[in-house]
């Protein structure tokens, strides 16, 4: 696919008007709702432009915790079959209680996670699968610029398959924060995050909406084109 081409994902994306989203949006400097730049949050003991330098590759993404990794769309499908199919899922789709979220280091970046276990790793399952054929395969050149040694065998097959590692059993509910920190950074944000965040801890979430998002091309920041209610019982 060229540049120009445009990229779609599901995502989960709290609704816009809540503290959590706004929270998200602050810390990124963008609003994927708006599809606009907006005041980024102070951080304690982090300047303004280390922040700005340390979310720089999540920003394009916007606030959300991933249900269906970025894609080029199929050329036996439209735009408009994939908001119809949006629909579909989302009246047939439980919402999920998420829980109480933090925090947290994974790896070498910073994200909020569920503070303890969560259902959605299920909706994350029937997400993918519902909407792989809406996905254009990655092919071999795709394949080897996204395998970076460090992905176990089950991994590497859920890349080749669906497009993405970090699937079924290896899939982690979390909503990014930062990009990639050395150690040192990595402490310093963590702490003032955490700070941050600490009057939003003590809420309970729930995933109850899907979110259809759109890239225009490879320069372009990631913006909502729905937001979905999931309609089905719990």
């Amino acid at each position: 696919m060229q540049d120009s081409s445009p990229r779609y994902a599901i995502y989960f994306t709290p609704q816009p008007s809540t503290s959590l989203a706004q929270f998200g949006a602050s810390v990124l400097g963008y609003d994927s709702f708006a599809g606009e730049s907006v005041t980024r949050l102070a951080l304690d003991g982090i300047a303004a432009a280390a922040l700005e330098a340390a979310t720089a590759a999540p920003r394009k993404y916007g606030f959300h915790a991933t249900l269906v990794a970025p894609f080029y769309l199929h050329d036996n499908r439209t735009e408009g079959n994939l908001l119809e199919a949006l629909d579909t899922f989302c009246d047939r789709a439980n919402p999920v209680l998420l829980g109480s979220l933090r925090v947290n280091a994974l790896g070498d970046f910073i994200a909020l996670t569920p503070d303890g276990g969560s259902l959605v790793d299920e909706l994350a399952r029937q997400c993918v699968t519902f909407f792989d054929t809406f996905r254009t395969p990655l092919g071999p050149g795709d394949i080897a610029r996204r395998s970076n040694g460090r992905l176990t065998p089950r991994q590497q097959a859920h890349l080749t398959r669906w497009g993405y590692p970090y699937v079924f059993g290896d899939f982690r509910f979390h909503m990014t924060l930062t990009g990639s920190l050395a150690a040192d950074e990595k402490s310093r944000f963590l702490t003032a995050l955490a700070d941050a965040f600490a009057p939003l801890a003590g809420q309970t979430y729930d995933v109850d909406a899907v979110s259809l998002l759109r890239q225009a091309d490879s320069h372009s920041c990631f913006e909502v084109m729905a937001r979905k209610d999931l309609q089905g019982k719990r």
